[in-house]
Formats: structure tokens, sequence, C-alpha cells
């Protein structure tokens, strides 16, 4: 059984608005209460504003230097509020309210708060802190040393911009890592096919038969809303496919639909779960029944086929009449009519990050598989992420990849491994590997951690959150109140309570963004 991982009950945007301008004002004042307080404590949410501050003020000195991404294969990660905002995404974020607008948007990248990256090493240099600050472990093992975090926990600290460790309690021991695993798969689909890459669903005509083979590409973006948001439109496939059939005097067609790009069963091995379709090459707005765009919701039991109907509908409005859609394969003569592709591959990351969206993560491990020569299943996928990883030279040493997204509770990560995917996505060695950073979901503003925070280190702390039944998760990156960019990684298991669990691990994050 999935225990729901908490989302935002009430992240609209108004609401995220009022608290930034509420809080924004006070950062200065609060900054210097904790650079005079001398000897006088100084409270949790006295040093997540100064550490707030001097995020904000770096990222501004950052975006100046760097400057935007550009099309040799970097980006510019800036987006308007995503659906995240309005509600939480993918398997373990939601209590059933999911966000409901026309169409999916594109994931957020709040603010910029990245130290300028230049080639961060991969292998532990040292675990002394910097003279004259108080140990890290002094400050982090009471704090992920409590009952919430149940019987067994890991936790590594990295600086991103020099490699050195921090902190390790246990960091080469695998645990079971829930929706952090979406890391992983960001990294890996990013390695493999690059940021630019998109993907493409296609109508296809046989000359000879008139039979018009919807070919699905594996975009579980697709939508079929009227309002696209920018992302891949089924509508706009049917008319103009249309168009293109009517050119051609046809107007009665044999309508199937192609899923021949994936292979195995497409059934998570959780069974049929709200949290999930079932994986296929072919799908319009993951399957859903009640046009969200983000959460847990009842799915169809054949997307391709959904998928199809609805296509038949669009079909139908533009004067084109076609049989019941049934499953074929586009043949090597079939001619493309008409295709539509969905954004760049790090939109698809960014969203599914900030969502945890855990159809785009399963449809990435496949188009991971595919690039690797493997076949595109949950094994296949599994097998190319870590294959990807270990081509990085990243520490994999106990890692187990059973899916893409996290699931999947024989899925193993250590928290070396997601502190080094952070540094790898850091490190101006490769830029186009940024759009995991970009997509964690910030603190007190987006995604799974809009409603977070909102009294702690709201806006400094970015992380992916998981949650299982008797599992807490929770690695990102942190901009300290020296302006140092962290990654960290805190994996929790044999928890009781989720919601003891998860303020235990905002505790240690908000701690070291104090530090």
């Amino acid at each position: 059984m999935v225990v729901p991982e908490l989302k935002p009950w009430r992240a609209a945007v108004p609401h995220v608005q009022r608290i930034a301008g509420a809080v924004r004002p006070c950062l200065a004042r609060l900054a210097a209460v904790a650079r005079t307080s001398g000897s006088r404590p100084v409270k949790t949410w006295q040093f997540s504003a100064g550490a707030a501050l001097a995020g904000l003020a770096l990222a501004s000195g950052v975006a100046a230097t760097a400057g935007p991404w550009e099309g040799n294969g970097q980006r510019t990660a800036e987006r308007e509020r995503a659906a995240g905002q309005e509600g939480s995404g993918g398997a373990d974020h939601a209590d059933g309210r999911a966000a409901r607008h026309e169409g999916p948007r594109p994931a957020p990248s709040a603010v910029p708060v990245l130290t300028g990256l230049d080639g961060a090493a991969q292998t532990v240099i040292t675990k002394n802190d910097p003279p004259g600050e108080q140990p890290l472990a002094d400050v982090l093992a009471p704090l992920l040393d409590v009952p919430e975090l149940g019987g067994s926990h890991t936790a590594a600290v990295v600086d991103v911009a020099t490699g050195r460790r921090l902190y390790d309690a246990g960091g080469a021991t695998a645990r079971t890592p829930a929706s952090t695993t979406k890391i992983a798969t960001a990294v890996a689909a990013l390695s493999a096919l690059g940021p630019d890459h998109r993907l493409t669903t296609r109508a296809a005509l046989e000359p000879d038969t008139r039979e018009l083979v919807l070919v699905g590409g594996g975009d579980p973006t697709l939508t079929a809303h009227r309002t696209t948001g920018g992302w891949a439109g089924l509508r706009a496939l049917a008319d103009r496919t249309a168009a293109a059939l009517k050119k051609r005097g046809i107007r009665q067609v044999t309508l199937s639909y192609d899923t021949t790009l994936y292979t195995g069963p497409a059934l998570h091995p959780i069974g049929v779960n709200d949290n999930i379709a079932p994986v296929s090459a072919l799908m319009a707005d993951e399957g859903r029944t009640d046009g969200s765009t983000s959460g847990p919701v009842t799915r169809v039991a054949d997307p391709a086929a959904d998928a199809t109907a609805k296509f038949a509908g669009f079909l139908a409005d533009s004067g084109i009449r076609t049989t019941a859609p049934g499953p074929s394969k586009a043949t090597k003569r079939s001619i493309t009519l008409a295709s539509v592709s969905s954004p760049p591959l790090s939109a698809l990351v960014e969203r599914m990050l900030t969502n945890s969206d855990n159809d785009i993560a399963e449809a990435l491990a496949r188009h991971t598989a595919l690039a690797s020569g493997e076949r595109a299943s949950f094994e296949g996928g599994g097998r190319a992420i870590g294959a990807r990883l270990r081509k990085l030279g990243l520490p994999t040493a106990g890692a187990s990849f059973r899916d893409g997204s996290g699931l999947d509770r024989a899925d193993r990560l250590t928290a070396d491994l997601l502190t080094s995917l952070l540094g790898e996505a850091g490190s101006a060695r490769r830029p186009g590997l940024r759009p995991v950073l970009t997509g964690l979901p910030v603190a007190g503003f987006t995604g799974t951690l809009a409603a977070r925070y909102t009294d702690g280190a709201a806006g400094v702390v970015r992380a992916k959150t998981g949650t299982l039944t008797g599992v807490n998760t929770l690695a990102g990156t942190v901009v300290d109140k020296h302006g140092r960019l962290l990654a960290f990684a805190f994996l929790a298991s044999d928890t009781t309570s989720p919601l003891d669990a998860q303020a235990a691990l905002d505790r240690a994050a908000t701690a070291l963004a104090d530090w």
C-alpha cells in the first residue's frame, strides 16, 4: 500500500503571492538581527530569513554573470508557475484533490539561487568543517537521530561548488528512496537524450488500405484539453490530419493505434493505482478521468484506446468519419500526414520533478532504455538508468532501479548517489543536466513543497520529496547563511507517521540553511 505524500492543500497562486509579499520586505531586517545578535540565542526563523536574503542576493549576481542559457544545449529555466502550485502531482503527493484547469502548464523555476559552479569534484575531499564553524555533525545529528525518523536513516551533505563532504551518516548504505528516484531518472534521461530532445506523436496513413494509424511516441504530456498550455495537442494533430486527408479526397478511414514503441507489462508492479496510469506509448492527459493535470486520480484502463477515441471525435468535428479504433502497427509504407511534438525534454524533467509526476518518470525511463539499446520496459528502463549513471562515474554501488518513478519498494539508492547526482547537475561541465536543479520544488512556493517551510527556509530549500509506507526521504539543495550551495539527501526507513517524519526532515533542511 502506498501512503500518499502530503501535498499543499491550499497552495493557490494568490496565497503564495501574499506570503511572498509579506515576507520579502522583512528579510533585510531579519538578516540584520541575525548578524548583530551577539551572544543572544537567535531563533531558527531569523537565521532562515538571513539565509533567504543571502540566496536571493547571490541569485542576482549569478544571473548577471552567467546570463540566460542559449540554444547550444543550455536554456533559460524561468517559466510561469506550474500546475504543481495549484495541486500536487505524481504518486506520493496528494490527498486526492488534484488541480484542475484546462491545460498543463510548464513546471516552474523559482528565482535562481545557484552559485557560480565551476567543476564540482565528484570525490570526497574532507569531512572537516571550515574554521570557526560549528561542526555540521553537531547540528544535524540531533535533528536526524529522532524517533520520528524511525529505526534507520542515512544522510549526506556536500558543498556543490567544491565537492567537499560536509556530513556523512551511512551515506553509502542503500535505502528505499521513494520518489527521490526521479532525480536519478532525470539525470539518466538528460544524459542519454539531451535537454532539447522532443517526443513526437504522429498520424500515419496506409496508402493501400486507407488505414489511419495514430502512432504513439511515448509522450505522456500529450493533451486533449482545448487549451494546451504549451504541451502537444491532440486536437491540433486531428485538425492537421483531417486537412491532409481532405487534400487526398479522403473523408472516411479505418482508424487504428500503434503502441509498439514500448514493450513489457503496462501495469506497474504496485497494480492499479490512482498515482499512475498503465504505461503506454500513447496516452492523452495521462489517462486521467476528471480533467485534472496532476495528483492522484482514477485512470482509464486503456490509455491508448482512450486517446484514440478522443482523436476520432476531433476528426469527426472536422468532417472525417472513422471506424471504431483498434490496435495495429504502422508499416514502413505508411505516410505521416501530421505530427505534434512535446516541449524539450528539459521541460518534461522539470514538470516531472516539480509535481512528482510518475507517468512522466516511467516514460523517461523507457526513452532512456531505447537510447541505450534496452527494451522499453520497467526492467529495461532500470538497467538503462543504472548504466547511464555508471557511465557518468557516479557512485552506484548498492543502487537498484526497478522503475523510473520510485513507486517500486525494491528500488535502492544511497545518500551518496543522490548528492552526487545533484552535484553533477550543478557542474559547469554538464549544463544539459541543469533542469534537474531548476525542476526541484521550491520550499514554500512550488510543487510538493508549496505548503512546507512557510515559517522556515522558504525559497532557500529546493528538494525532491518521497513517501511510501514507512519511508520518508528528502533530497535537494539549500543555500546556507554564507551563500554556499549545499546538496543534501536524507533517507529514513521504518517511520510510523508520515506527518511527523516530514516535519523532522524539514527541520534538518532548515538547519542547513541556518548553518
